[in-house]
């Protein structure tokens, strides 16, 4: 194989010049020798492999730096090669290519889905950074997909799962069509052989059938076109496996009810053309009502342009057809690819590009706002769906959105601070709930609020990754405040009860404890101390061990006042619902901060052993807010009585949160109501205005 000259081996590489070629030649035998004695699972020679993602490439026409990449991308990861080696050899960017797609192995994780998120987050800010990095680990895992049959069945399905949840959908959103159907077809193979199989065999019996059928609807088309002065390319497909059985699924169909396996493309010379060849065809059979879809008008978000349109065939057959110009098509075949290999100045190829590089741009804007690998490739699956609508902005701009986003979703797509500081939502003109789903064609506009904030409970049902990024991002932002504040409270407690005072501690100590405990700084400290994270009693007893100062035993620490305007970094336990008035203790809880219990709080008795995260706290004398309480009454079945308890709740000043009553038709029914109150005096005051009530038989404050 050493001495076979590169041009055999790649073919595909007239192109380039002379010069680029030579590069890549050398790179090749470098790669050869790096990789000698290795072999594939196939028993196939490594370098047959490298050798392969590399033709990809090639017929990609990536240029030279690219093709050199994907013959080196497995160097530093299977052999003694470092990144060093390869910038001296071949340069700064194609060491840093190769760099983008290497494995993190050098790096311990806790688990095998760390270690996967951490070398997904690498990848695609690489990617980021240079859409060539992405283009050829795509030809890298295509490779790997088409010679998968060498693996272990377990790793089989591992590989092809991945590849149908991530690198599939990246494909498309990039406008690899090709790449996408042939990822999808081989992952649907190894990840469902039986199904595989049986649909195939399902096809190829269905095949003779209806063959008649296409030959039919291709002369009739072919005959037509020209007819009308209009030049087109006109060639049938069949449709791909995964997609048919992607259908059978999604609309629970048998395959004898799946009657559109058969696709034709119409391609044109220019836009108008697309338009005259769909007026056409209709006019040559009858189109299914809802069936059309016009890309061109409204591209999709990869820079996708065709019209799709499904008409009725001979014998009844559903048809579907898609029209587009020869500019769309190569777009739609080689996506950003195109960018390379064909260095065109149409207008459709820079739109195509510029779609490309706002979304590689919106990885890097939810990198800065995503906590861990493992939630940045959670918010990342999120935004690879390739099903969009499209909806316009007051001023008539059009925006794509994924299908099932909601008016949440489109405030954090216009702007980050209209997303964190929207209360509400106009849809058509009309106001809606900010967890409406918008739909295609929707006029939506966002109204604000100078002091609103993101409500934790969006992330329930937004869609998009950003807006899940933005929100999770404010969140953490606010806890990390309020809960310094409570750890520095917690501290100045614990350093209290030891006899000394927190003035007393220099900021020396403070950045040699920083530097002894792993943590970045004293703020990071007080924030894991109200988190739960780390014991206030232990860091106490580490800085004054640090400092000139000796503890003093025994001297009273004081409680924590609790003033209920904490935030998130104190909680209020659901299992008891304490209210100003009753006795409380504190509970510091891993991860959540402070959990304030009542004293006789069964759930809390269960976990006194563990004393040193229990400490005393007390309620602030002039309480900020209102509190949740359950209560539950036993009253007469009578007509009116519902109206006559909700009247005195509420002229007691109490809000009510929630209520519900037994299934019970007997003479007596149980109401059970949740009310916002003020303190242990109000809750009083209420049950007292209650009472009062004659149909009311009993009365209890719930607290379990």
């Amino acid at each position: 194989m050493a001495t076979v000259s590169i041009s055999e081996l790649l073919p595909n590489l007239g192109y380039l010049k002379p010069g680029d070629i030579s590069f890549i030649e050398e790179a090749y035998r470098f790669s050869e020798a790096a990789h000698h004695g290795q072999v594939r699972m196939s028993g196939d020679p490594y370098i047959s492999h490298p050798l392969a993602v590399a033709e990809i490439v090639a017929d990609w026409q990536l240029d030279a730096q690219a093709v050199v990449a994907a013959l080196l991308h497995d160097v530093t990861e299977d052999t003694s090669v470092t990144k060093e080696d390869i910038h001296k050899r071949f340069g700064k960017q194609v060491a840093e290519l190769v760099d983008g797609l290497s494995k993190l192995d050098r790096i311990e994780f806790q688990s095998q889905q760390d270690a996967q998120a951490e070398n997904f987050r690498k990848m695609l800010l690489a990617m980021a950074r240079d859409a060539r990095v992405i283009l050829i680990k795509l030809a890298d895992r295509l490779h790997n997909m088409r010679t998968l049959e060498a693996v272990h069945p377990e790793q089989r399905r591992r590989v092809a799962r991945e590849t149908i949840e991530i690198y599939a959908p990246i494909a498309t959103r990039l406008g690899l069509d090709n790449f996408y159907r042939e990822m999808q077809e081989l992952a649907f193979k190894h990840l469902y052989p039986l199904r595989y199989r049986v649909l195939a065999k399902a096809i190829k019996a269905a095949r003779g059938n209806r063959r008649e059928v296409v030959d039919k609807i291709l002369v009739a088309v072919r005959e037509r076109l020209p007819q009308a002065g209009i030049e087109a390319t006109v060639t049938g497909r069949e449709k791909h496996l995964y997609s048919i059985y992607k259908k059978m699924v999604e609309k629970h169909l048998t395959f004898s009810q799946v009657l559109d396996i058969y696709g034709f493309r119409v391609i044109v010379k220019d836009v108008s053309s697309c338009y005259l060849a769909l007026g056409i065809l209709h006019g040559l059979y009858k189109p299914v009502p809802g069936k059309f879809k016009d890309y061109i008008a409204i591209p999709k978000v990869n820079g996708y342009q065709s019209l799709h349109t499904t008409l009725i065939g001979p014998f009844g057959t559903p048809v579907e057809i898609q029209i587009r110009t020869q500019a769309m098509h190569r777009i739609a075949e080689t996506g950003v690819a195109s960018h390379w290999m064909y260095k065109s100045s149409d207008a459709e190829l820079n739109e195509a590009q510029r779609r490309t590089h706002k979304w590689l741009q919106s990885l890097l804007d939810i990198q800065s706002t995503t906590g861990d690998a493992a939630e940045f490739l959670e918010h990342i699956k999120v935004d690879l769906f390739p099903d969009e609508v499209y909806v316009f902005t007051p001023k008539g701009k059009i925006m794509a959105l994924p299908r099932g986003a909601t008016t949440v979703d489109f405030a954090y797509a216009v702007h980050t601070d209209i997303g964190n500081r929207c209360i509400a939502a106009k849809v058509n003109y009309e106001l809606v709930p900010l967890r409406t789903e918008i739909t295609n064609g929707d006029r939506v506009e966002i109204i604000t609020a100078p002091h609103a904030s993101p409500n934790p409970a969006w992330l329930a049902y937004v869609r998009t990754a950003r807006a899940r990024a933005e929100i999770r991002h404010y969140l953490r932002t606010m806890q990390a405040d309020e809960s310094r504040a409570l750890g520095e409270r917690l501290l100045n407690q614990a350093i209290r009860s030891l006899g000394a005072k927190s003035a007393e501690i220099g900021p020396e100590r403070w950045e040699k404890l920083a530097r002894e405990s792993g943590a970045k700084s004293r703020q990071e400290i007080l924030s894991d101390i109200g988190l739960g994270k780390r014991l206030a009693a232990i860091v106490a007893r580490k800085l004054l061990a640090l400092s000139d100062l000796h503890p003093s035993e025994g001297r009273p620490a004081g409680s924590i006042v609790i003033r209920g305007s904490e935030g998130m970094a104190v909680q209020f336990a659901k299992c008891c619902s304490p209210i100003p008035g009753d006795p409380i203790i504190g509970f510091i809880s891993k991860g959540q901060g402070l959990m304030v219990h009542t004293h006789d709080c069964p759930s809390a008795r269960k976990s006194r052993a563990d004393r040193d995260k229990w400490i005393d706290v007390e309620w602030d004398p002039q309480t900020e807010r209102m509190f949740d309480v359950s209560i539950r009454l036993i009253v007469r079945n009578q007509r009116g009585v519902l109206a006559k308890v909700a009247s005195a709740i509420a002229e007691a000043g109490a809000n009510i949160d929630n209520v519900a009553m037994d299934e019970d038709r007997s003479a007596y029914t149980t109401m059970f109501f949740t009310l916002q109150v003020a303190n242990r005096r109000h809750l009083a005051r209420v049950m007292r205005a209650l009472r009062r009530i004659q149909e009311v038989e009993r009365i209890a404050r719930v607290k379990e």
